[in-house]
């Protein structure tokens, strides 16, 4: 999909996009809330607005046919869940072979209410050794953008409660289900 056209669709869907942080050549992208399926949707619109080419996780359920060619081209890579391999090391390694790479991930993990946020984009952001990019989706303001670049400092702890922080006020299509 071409910039032009999925600008055209988020203006539309009275959607806008804040103005937009400068990316570094590499990071890990959190993009938080997520509480719906319409969150893809209006993560590829957002990518494909920015003229972002960024690759994200998913169930490897959904790479069958026919949406599997379609996931991969739009930046998917499967993930199968029940095998209990390093993917953190699989993804930290990608960012070596590449000049510029970049790897969307929603730290719940889940579209349903969780307090508890799975740590692997911040390991992953500490073992390629770059900057995490916090992105939003905001349904109250019908905003989507980058709001933070964020450098780990080692304390997972502590770090992934102060990017927590950054998200508190940001609204999810069900607020309900968002838990900071």
């Amino acid at each position: 999909m071409t910039k032009k056209c999925a600008r055209l669709i988020l203006k539309r869907c009275g959607w806008k996009i804040a103005d937009s942080l400068q990316l570094p050549a590499k990071c890990v992208i959190c993009i938080a809330p997520h509480t719906s399926n319409w969150d893809f949707i209006r993560g590829v619109l957002f990518k494909s607005a920015v003229g972002l080419k960024a690759h994200f996780f998913m169930k490897k359920e959904w790479f069958r046919f026919p949406l599997g060619n379609i996931m991969r081209c739009i930046g998917g890579i499967p993930v199968d869940r029940s095998k209990k391999t390093s993917l953190t090391d699989q993804i930290a390694a990608e960012f070596d072979k590449h000049n510029t790479f970049y790897i969307g991930v929603t730290p719940e993990g889940t579209r349903k209410y969780t307090e508890e946020w799975k740590k692997g984009f911040y390991i992953i952001a500490q073992k390629a050794n770059v900057p995490i990019m916090l992105a939003y989706i905001d349904y109250a303001k019908k905003e989507l953008g980058y709001g933070r670049l964020f450098q780990p400092t080692g304390d997972i702890d502590a770090d992934i409660n102060e990017i927590k922080a950054f998200y508190k006020g940001v609204s999810g299509k069900k607020p309900e289900n968002f838990g900071v």
